[in-house]
């Protein structure tokens, strides 16, 4: 046994390979070797055929390899076989020698790590070692967004070519090295590149020169980084797997052939085909270490046959005609992204050309929120994992967690067991845990600014490890971090285990808040930027996203089905908004005092302590500010039911103290944090629209939140006054603007009684909301708009808005609405939100709905899907078209209802 400190002959260690040793091998050596040295071994590492005669050896290598099986029957070492893909054994012999053998070169790789890491453990190696290990999930990846915080000038979402102008990082190797390494120390074995048309940047084709984005010098940049980003990847086992979104051209292409680089009503033509086809094709034999993730949502309409058609006529044909090109037989991983498209369909169609395939989708959307999922996503989830295809787990954005960190050991660890035992899945796709789009940085406000690789360690070492194998004892588990975490901080176990409890109390307060109060799981709400009264009292008129709480929540009730039983004297079912708002009250004050007790024992890395300790306390007055207004909201929506103006009264003090804890919220950001959402486009709608970059701090926030008190307590002094619970509203009729329609021989719709909605059917409209009487827009056929989609073009001196109908039901046959979560461009024009509900009604048709679409002055060409829809007409920009229910043709009871109170 080799002793710590004593200058014996076992003190030395020869790390041998094969002579032909993968660089897997090479690189898992050079771990072992320097954990040992560190340890104060002498080491050597060498390649040989045949095995020494001598002490101290350690013999890595697949369990093929001769040298393998020569140091297993000159040792009589067999009792440890390896195990399945990427598995490995080490067994310890006489003469103080040990064999790693891996079931293939990753395998052997991971042996190395393992030791190593038992090695800087218990400061030496162990005597007997008899182990096999191999992982639960195939594949175990992070990702990073080659992406910004905002959009390029002149440029749409995901459109970031690879410039060192644009991505600095990108080019920096040594932070690639250290990436890479903490990728592989956690046995991560594949990294996502997140890219909305990264072709253009990396590979020149031959029949569309003009199509590349970058000037030569950058070009011959890009080509050598990613060289070496891939062999230095594969040394560590990992596949890189480039991601990209459709149909996405690049701006030059576009700008070539006189067309959009994205246009999600675009139907499929052979020009853009034949590019992406041959983009694939030269990518692939370019780059043959690198598999590829395809996203048919966002940037293609809708799921149907045109996402089949694209994924097995355009796609896998590219990567087909790239490897023939190379005469490559090994198939590189096509990961298909779930999102926005009918993926069972697509993989069914797929399989029989293509057999390496995958499938992924978000665990819990853009968020985390439940290791209970559920539901009609959980159904998805279940028939992708039973397909003849690996389906892995998204953990994708994390909009209610950034920017604070988090590191629940508990939460993680039950989320992934749900991924196996309720979904079926065997694969992680994580995202980073905050800051998405400013990778490689942090919020933090630090000097020189902070890696997330460096202060986010833990929530990919925890992701890691049950991803690696799920089911472990709990109270082992707890002893495993809380030792991580003492060895972090210098500080004992007990202290560790302190930290650990700070970060698992605090790791149920964003999850269960957005679960029981939120409007969406997708990044268009920033959860801890908080939400406006309107918002919890009236999550419709927001564009509520029932699946957060139909699927991604443990069966509950909303606040306004809280009220409404409360109202009827019905029974509650499951976790209710007053239940969350104490438990996530009590989870704050737990973290506190628990990293409060841990702090007098560290005694290193005390500046993040620091940081850590403030987001404990960040956390707890969030929980604060959510707890006092979602009761502040109960006691609103009683007055709803009960019209008594002491239940308003009632909600005012608790409104003003969640005011005060945000107070305390904004006192520990501000020199603390940059930004709450590193995404700072338009895209952010909750609680406020994020247009420039604006509403991104805590500080912005609180002059909202202290005038919807003010308009709160104004109204019911009003309310008292008048002695009206109703508030009137002044009906403001629409006018027409003066544009040019440049459609061919357009038809005009009047929006008045009787009028016929469509060119081509005898339906008429027989009621409309006021403020829509006199509209004119433009008659379309209702078969052609199923059929091919609609195309509005039209000239204009001044800003304008098109007042365009949906039609208030999911089918084919509808233009579906604008919905962030699954378009990225849902709102490019200000139209996600919905303006006046059931506004309009066509017998036999579902209530219309209205959205406002905004132009600036010039001539434009609106493109909608495929899908019937009403074009009401044109109004002037700067008149505003109000936000409320008309109720017609629906049950729900026309008006505001209560929302006026805080205007």
């Amino acid at each position: 046994m080799a002793r710590r400190g004593s200058a014996t002959a076992a003190q030395s260690r020869t790390i041998l390979l094969p002579k032909t040793a993968h660089p897997r091998l090479q690189y898992g050596a050079s771990r072992l070797a320097t954990a040992l040295r560190a340890a104060g071994y002498q080491v050597q590492v060498q390649q040989a055929d045949k095995l020494p005669k001598t002490q101290g050896l350690i013999v890595v290598g697949q369990a093929k390899d001769a040298l393998v099986q020569q140091a297993a029957s000159a040792l009589r070492i067999g009792a440890e076989k390896a195990p399945g893909k990427e598995g490995f054994a080490i067994s310890s012999a006489k003469g103080d020698v040990i064999l790693i053998s891996g079931a293939d070169n990753s395998g052997a790789l991971y042996g190395c790590l393992e030791l190593a890491e038992q090695v800087i453990s218990h400061g030496k190696l162990s005597d007997n070692l008899h182990l096999t290990d191999q992982p639960e999930m195939v594949l175990r990846g992070t990702c990073i967004g080659v992406q910004k915080p905002t959009y390029l000038p002149g440029r749409n979402v995901y459109e970031y070519p690879y410039t060192p102008e644009t991505f600095p990082w990108f080019y920096n190797k040594s932070l690639w090295i250290k990436y890479l390494d903490m990728m592989a120390a956690n046995r991560y074995n594949s990294l996502y590149l997140w890219n909305g048309h990264p072709f253009a940047s990396l590979v020149r084709l031959k029949d569309y020169p003009y199509a590349v984005e970058v000037d030569d010098a950058t070009f011959k940049k890009n080509e050598e980084l990613y060289r070496f980003l891939t062999e230095e990847a594969d040394k560590r086992g990992i596949w890189v797997i480039q991601m990209f979104y459709n149909i996405i051209v690049s701006k030059p292409f576009a700008e070539h052939h006189n067309i959009k680089t994205q246009d999600r009503a675009r139907p499929i033509v052979p020009l853009i085909a034949d590019y992406t086809r041959k983009s694939i094709a030269a990518f692939v034999e370019k780059y043959p270490n690198v598999g590829l993730m395809v996203a048919l949502g966002e940037a293609m309409e809708g799921a149907g046959q045109d996402d089949v058609d694209w994924f097995t006529k355009t796609i896998i044909p590219g990567v087909l005609d790239g490897l023939k090109a190379t005469g490559t037989t090994e198939l590189p991983p096509i990961v298909l992204r779930a999102h926005d498209t009918d993926a069972p369909r697509v993989i069914t169609a797929a399989l029989p050309l293509y057999k390496n395939l995958y499938t992924e989708a978000k665990f819990n959307g853009e968020a985390l929120t439940t290791y209970t999922p559920r539901g009609s996503w959980a159904e998805l989830h279940r028939k992708l994992s039973g397909m003849n295809s690996v389906h892995i787990e998204n953990v994708h954005i994390l909009a209610n967690l950034e920017p604070f960190r988090y590191g629940s050991a508990d939460f993680i660890q039950k989320s992934v067991l749900a991924m196996h035992n309720t979904y079926g899945a065997n694969g992680l796709h994580l995202y980073p845990e905050s800051s998405y789009w400013d990778w490689p940085y942090t919020a933090d406000n630090v000097a020189g600014r902070q890696l997330q690789v460096d202060r986010d360690w833990l929530w990919y070492a925890e992701w890691a490890r049950y991803a690696w194998r799920a089911n472990r004892p709990r109270p082992a588990e707890v002893s495993y971090w809380s030792q991580k975490l003492a060895a972090q901080f210098g500080c004992d176990e007990q202290a560790g285990q302190q930290i650990l409890t700070a970060y698992e109390e605090a790791g149920e307060i964003e999850p269960k808040l957005l679960r029981r109060y939120g409007i969406t799981d997708g990044n268009r709400q920033t959860l801890t930027l908080g939400m406006l009264m309107n918002q919890l009292i009236d999550p419709k008129r927001y564009g509520l996203f029932t699946l957060l709480y139909e699927s991604e929540s443990p069966e509950g009730e909303m606040i306004i089905e809280y009220a409404e039983k409360e109202a009827k004297g019905e029974k509650h079912i499951g976790e209710t908004p007053p239940q969350v708002a104490n438990e996530v009250v009590e989870h704050g004050k737990k973290a506190v005092a628990a990293i409060e007790r841990a702090a007098p024992a560290i005694k290193q890395n005390q500046a993040e302590f620091a940081r850590v300790k403030n987001d404990m306390y960040c956390q707890d007055a969030l929980a604060n500010f959510y707890a006092e207004k979602a009761r502040a909201a109960l006691q609103v929506l009683r007055y709803k039911y009960s019209h008594n103006v002491q239940d308003l009264v009632a909600a005012v003090p608790l409104l003003q103290s969640s005011v005060a804890h945000w107070q305390k919220l904004v006192d520990l950001t501000k020199d603390s944090y940059l930004y709450a959402n590193s995404m700072q486009t338009a895209q952010r709608k909750i609680p406020m629209r994020g247009v420039d970059g604006t509403y991104k701090t805590w500080a912005e926030m609180l002059p909202v939140y202290r005038k919807e008190l003010a308009d709160f307590q104004h109204n019911i002094d009003s309310l008292k006054n008048t002695k009206s619970s109703v508030a009137t509203q002044k009906k403001e009729v629409l006018l027409n603007a003066p544009v040019v329609v440049l459609n061919k021989k357009p038809k005009p719709l009047w929006v008045a009684l009787g009028q016929p909605a469509f060119a081509d059917t005898t339906a008429q409209i027989t009621a409309f909301a006021p403020e829509l009487a006199g509209l004119q827009g433009i008659q379309f056929s209702k078969a052609q708009q199923i059929a091919q989609g609609t195309e509005i073009r039209f000239s204009t001196k001044k800003p304008v808005q098109v007042i365009v109908g949906f039609f208030n039901q999911k089918s084919p046959r509808f233009l579906p609405i604008p919905t962030l979560e699954i378009d990225a461009s849902a709102n490019d024009y200000g139209q996600a939100d919905s303006k006046i509900t059931n506004a309009l009604t066509i017998p036999g048709m579902p209530p219309v709905n209205v959205h406002a679409y905004s132009f600036k002055a010039g001539t434009h060409t609106l493109n909608l899907a495929r899908g019937a829809c009403l074009i009401l007409g044109f109004v002037d920009a700067a008149q505003p078209v109000p936000t409320y229910n008309a109720g017609l043709g629906s049950t729900v009871a026309p008006g505001r209802e209560i929302d006026w109170l805080f205007e």
